[in-house]
């Protein structure tokens, strides 16, 4: 597996400067999430250290230690939405999935995350169902927009 995981990285990324990022997402396209185990053999292989791998997967949000649900649900918790009750959004959200922050429902059907800002501060609070950007929502709205997915 480690050997599949290594050819999932294309040959243009290998070259310099290295793309770390750009060969994480690849890993992460192709299996889900991107396992720990990777960072040493990405490391080898773009010829980089563990440090500099290791930087990259703990600072980009999007990148993934572990498996998700088949829907990635984020509530924007930036100011707008903050100041816009987006508190309350989360709530209603952990409340009808019966999970935490952070959290896979036991079914593998949804996991519930926040960002930081998603940019759409005029309609906020804000809710992001895999690619979908859902403005203005309410804890109420909640079974409404989850029903599409389950």
């Amino acid at each position: 597996m480690r050997q599949a995981k290594l050819n999932l990285v294309p040959h243009r990324w290998r070259t310099s400067p290295p793309n770390i990022l750009q060969s994480l997402l690849a890993v992460q396209a192709h299996l889900g999430y991107v396992p720990t185990d990777v960072a040493p053999e990405m490391a080898r292989a773009l010829q980089v250290t563990e440090a500099d791998v290791a930087g990259v997967l703990s600072f980009y949000p999007d990148l993934h230690l572990r498996q998700a649900g088949r829907h990635r649900v984020r509530v924007c918790v930036g100011e707008s939405c903050v100041a816009n009750h987006g508190s309350r959004v989360l709530t209603a959200l952990a409340e009808e999935l019966r999970i935490g922050l952070g959290a896979t429902t036991p079914d593998k059907r949804f996991t519930l995350e926040r960002v930081y800002c998603v940019g759409n501060c005029a309609v906020s609070p804000t809710v992001v169902i895999d690619d979908q950007v859902h403005g203005r929502v309410t804890p109420s709205d909640i079974p409404t927009l989850l029903s599409p997915y389950k």
